[in-house]
């Protein structure tokens, strides 16, 4: 059978794989903090018919061999930890970070942790700053009682700041850490917008925001998603007339077994 319709095979399996990542992208265009994925492609292993530097002659070589591809398959889904557009909210409880470094750190409800870019914070019922989800920010905040929310002030280097009651000035109530990784690319997208921290990223390293690289804080933003729909759009564009080209070859390559096959008739 004629290698090709295999070869095409994989070529649309990867195109399908390229638009699923890209749909991916495009329903996060509005999720807070959401950052990319990317899927790279390797080509698969080649069948030498000859072999380059062959001998030819007693004083030449052969100086280029012949070589079948296999086709493609997907070799990594990176992400993309390029910033986002911030977008002014207003509220005293969205932070952003305003730079690609630095990631907030949250306590899971099985008391392990995990990492987001994700500002969008809250308060509970416990005066406890929480994500969407309730997780705990850390190291934890709590407001003391009598202490009025619309006050909360936090600084460019995470100093967290409120008034209490009928006092004037504000009382530090707790600091807010971000943390990095040698190789974000390296961190386990769990849902939720929280990433976990895997062999490949490397152990945590804490800072204080606005210095030693990290980035600072920026109360009343929320960073937005990086895609950007028009690069998914093209790359959309591009996929499709791949899997296009692919499924032409495949129906090529059947033509041709069909003449082959006729020829005995």
């Amino acid at each position: 059978m004629l290698r090709s319709l295999w070869t095409a095979a994989t070529g649309m399996i990867g195109q399908q794989f390229q638009m699923d990542t890209i749909a991916n992208n495009l329903s996060n265009v509005n999720t807070t903090g959401f950052k990319k994925n990317r899927a790279d492609f390797q080509d698969l292993v080649y069948q030498q018919q000859v072999l380059a530097g062959t001998p030819a002659t007693a004083v030449s070589e052969i100086p280029t061999g012949v070589y079948y591809g296999a086709g493609t398959r997907v070799a990594a889904t990176q992400k993309l930890f390029e910033m986002g557009s911030l977008q002014a909210t207003g509220n005293k409880f969205d932070l952003a970070i305003t730079s690609e470094v630095g990631f907030f750190k949250i306590q899971n409800p099985d008391g392990t942790f995990s990492y987001t870019r994700d500002g969008s914070f809250k308060i509970d019922s416990r005066q406890q700053i929480v994500t969407s989800n309730g997780y705990l920010l850390e190291p934890p905040i709590t407001l003391p009682p009598g202490a009025i929310n619309n006050s909360l002030m936090v600084s460019e280097d995470g100093e967290v700041t409120v008034r209490v009651g009928d006092e004037i000035r504000p009382t530090k109530i707790g600091q807010i850490d971000l943390f990095r990784f040698v190789n974000p690319a390296g961190l386990q997208a769990i849902g939720n917008n929280l990433f976990k921290e895997t062999q490949a990223s490397g152990p945590e390293i804490q800072g204080t925001p606005g210095r030693e690289g990290f980035g600072g804080l920026l109360q009343g933003f929320l960073e937005m998603s990086n895609v950007k729909i028009v690069e998914e759009m093209v790359s959309m564009i591009v996929a499709q007339r791949a899997y296009e080209s692919n499924s032409k070859s495949i129906t090529t390559s059947d033509s041709m077994l069909g003449t082959a096959i006729s020829m005995k008739r």
